[in-house]
C-alpha cells in the first residue's frame, strides 16, 4: 500500500473524488445494492399481487440470510482460486464476475417462476441463490475497496459507494414497482408477465457491474503462487464447505413437516402463536448448524481436509486481530460494532409500516422516504467521506452516532403530528442525511481495522457482526410498538445510541495509540 500522504485542503479533496477507484465502487456499489431489495420489499410486493398469504411472504427473508453469515464461506472466496478465470482476471475480479453472473441467473430464475401458479419451493430456491450470490459479491467487493487504494482515500471510496449502493436500491425498488406497474400489474389485477419483464430488467441492470468488473483493473498486491499440495487443500475446503451447506439445507427441508407439527402443538401451550414459532425455528436453526458441524468434523477426520488449514482459515484472522490490538482494546472495538447500526436498524425494520399507520400512502412513501431520501443518504455518505479526510475517522464516527440517535427524537414528533407532508420531509432529511455520513465512516473505520493479509475473512466478520445483534432486536420492534406504542418505542431506539456514544469515546482514546484517527 502507498505511502501518499491524504488531501491537505479542500478542493485536493473534492479532487480525490474523481480518483478512479472511487468512481469504480459508485459502480460496484450499484452492483451491490442491485439484488438486495428483489429479495425484500419488491419480491413481497410481487407474491402478495400474487394472492400468497402474507405468513408465506415473510418467510422469504430467511433467502438473505447469507448476508448475516458470510464470514463463513469468506475464505474461500478469499484464497481459493478460479479455474481460468483467476489466472486471466485476478483473484478478486474473478470472484466479482463469478458472482455476478451468478446474481443475474438468480434474478433470470426468479422471472420464469410464477408464484401464482408455481410451486413457492421454487421462488424460494432462486431467492436463496440470489441471497447467497449477492452475498458473495459484497465480500468481494469489500476486499477489493481496501486493497485497491491508498488508506486515505478509503473514506471516499466508502462515501462513494454508499451512493452507488443506494442507486442500486432505488432502481430494485421504486425502479422494479414503476416497471411492474407500467407493464400493467396492480393489486387489483395481476398479470406475471409484467414482473416477469421487471426481474429479466432488472438482471440486465447488474451489467453495469459486469462492465466495470472488466474495465477495472485488478489490486496490485504480491501473491505467492500456490503449490499442488496447498491446491489440493482448498478443493477439499470446498467439498468440506460444499458438504455443510448440503446437510444445513437438507436439514431445514425435511424437517418442515415436523416442525408444523411442534408449532401447532406448542402454540397452545404458550398462548402465543408468534413465540411457538420463534421456538420452534431457534431448534431448527441448532439442528441444521450441530448437523453441519458433525458433517464438517467427519470430512476433516477422514483427512481430507487438515485441521491445520481450518485453523489458518478461520482462527488466524481473529487472532491477528486481537494480537494487533490488544484484548482490552479489541474486545472494545468488537462491541462498538456489533452495536454502532443499533439504534437506526431496529427503528428502519418497521418504518415503513409506521408511515402506512399515519396515513401517508404508497405514492407518497416511495417519492418522499425513497426517492428524496436516497438523494439525502448519498449526500450524507458524501459528506461523511468528506469530514472524515478532513477531521479523521473517529471524530465523525461520534458525530454520525449521535445524530442518528437523535433524528429518532423526530419520529417521535412524527407520530404526534400525523400525516404531516412538512413534518415527513424534516425527518427523512435528518434521518437519511445522519445515516448516510454514519455509515461512509463506519465503512472507512471498519476497513481502518483489516490486516490486509486477511482482507475478505476479517471484514465480513466485522459486517456480520455489524448487522446481527440489531436484526435480532429489530425482529421484535412490532412487538414493542404493540405493547408499549410508537412514541415510547422512538424513545428506546435513541436511548440505544447512549452506550455507542460512550465505546466511540473509549475506543478513540485506545485508537490514538493504535494509529487510527
Amino acid at each position: 500500500m502507498s505511502t501518499t500522504s491524504p488531501p491537505q485542503n479542500l478542493l485536493k479533496t473534492l479532487t480525490a473524488f474523481t480518483h478512479p477507484r472511487v468512481v469504480t465502487l459508485f459502480f460496484l456499489g450499484i452492483s451491490a445494492g442491485t439484488p438486495l431489495l428483489l429479495i425484500f420489499s419488491s419480491l413481497s410486493l410481487w407474491l402478495r399481487e400474487a394472492g400468497v398469504q402474507r405468513e408465506a411472504v415473510t418467510y422469504f427473508s430467511w433467502a438473505a440470510l447469507g448476508y448475516s453469515f458470510k464470514f463463513v464461506w469468506a475464505p474461500l472466496v478469499d484464497k481459493l482460486p478460479l479455474p481460468l478465470l483467476s489466472r486471466y482476471l485476478g483473484r478478486r475480479r474473478a470472484w466479482l464476475l463469478t458472482s455476478q453472473l451468478m446474481i443475474m441467473l438468480s434474478i433470470t430464475a426468479m422471472a420464469y417462476i410464477d408464484p401464482a401458479t408455481d410451486p413457492l419451493t421454487l421462488m424460494a430456491w432462486a431467492a436463496v441463490c440470489l441471497g447467497f450470490s449477492s452475498a458473495t459479491q459484497d465480500i468481494v467487493i469489500d476486499a477489493y475497496r481496501i486493497e485497491s487504494a491508498e488508506s486515505h482515500l478509503q473514506a471516499l471510496m466508502s462515501s462513494s459507494y454508499i451512493a452507488g449502493y443506494r442507486t442500486g436500491m432505488l432502481l430494485a425498488g421504486a425502479g422494479a414497482l414503476f416497471l411492474a406497474s407500467y407493464f400493467g400489474s396492480t393489486a387489483q389485477s395481476y398479470n406475471y408477465q409484467a414482473w416477469q419483464w421487471t426481474y429479466l430488467l432488472m438482471a440486465c441492470t447488474m451489467l453495469i457491474g459486469v462492465i466495470t468488473t472488466l474495465s477495472v483493473a485488478e489490486p496490485c498486491l504480491q501473491t505467492k503462487p500456490d503449490n499442488l499440495e496447498l491446491q489440493q487443500q482448498q478443493l477439499g475446503f470446498l467439498l468440506l464447505f460444499a458438504a455443510s451447506v448440503s446437510g444445513f439445507v437438507a436439514c431445514f427441508y425435511y424437517s418442515s413437516g415436523l416442525a408444523e407439527t411442534a408449532r401447532s402443538l406448542l402454540s397452545p401451550m404458550l398462548s402465543n402463536q408468534q413465540l411457538a414459532g420463534l421456538l420452534v425455528e431457534c431448534c431448527r436453526l441448532a439442528l441444521a448448524l450441530t448437523l453441519a458441524s458433525s458433517i464438517a468434523k467427519l470430512v476433516i477426520s477422514t483427512g481430507l481436509v487438515k485441521q491445520q488449514l481450518i485453523k489458518q482459515t478461520y482462527l488466524t484472522p481473529i487472532q491477528d486481530f486481537f494480537q494487533r490490538y490488544g484484548y482490552s482494546l479489541a474486545w472494545l472495538l468488537l462491541a462498538l460494532i456489533g452495536l454502532y447500526r443499533i439504534s437506526d436498524i431496529v427503528l428502519g425494520v418497521i418504518s415503513n409500516v409506521f408511515y402506512q399507520d399515519l396515513g401517508f400512502t404508497k405514492l407518497e412513501i416511495a417519492s418522499v422516504v425513497k426517492t428524496f431520501g436516497l438523494i439525502m443518504t448519498i449526500t450524507g455518505g458524501f459528506l461523511g467521506g468528506l469530514l472524515a479526510v478532513r477531521f479523521g475517522v473517529m471524530r465523525i464516527l461520534f458525530l454520525g452516532a449521535l445524530l442518528s440517535a437523535l433524528t429518532n427524537i423526530l419520529f417521535i414528533m412524527l407520530a404526534q403530528a400525523g400525516h404531516d407532508m412538512v413534518m415527513l420531509y424534516i425527518v427523512i432529511s435528518a434521518d437519511n442525511l445522519s445515516a448516510g455520513l454514519a455509515s461512509a465512516a463506519f465503512i472507512a473505520f471498519l476497513s481502518s481495522l483489516t490486516n490486509i493479509t486477511f482482507t475478505a475473512v476479517q471484514y465480513a466478520i466485522f459486517s456480520s457482526l455489524m448487522t446481527l445483534l440489531p436484526k435480532i432486536l429489530g425482529g421484535y420492534s412490532g412487538t414493542l410498538v404493540e405493547t408499549l406504542g410508537y412514541s415510547q418505542f422512538f424513545l428506546i431506539t435513541a436511548i440505544m445510541g447512549i452506550p455507542v456514544l460512550l465505546l466511540i469515546v473509549l475506543a478513540g482514546k485506545h485508537c490514538q495509540l493504535a494509529g487510527i484517527r
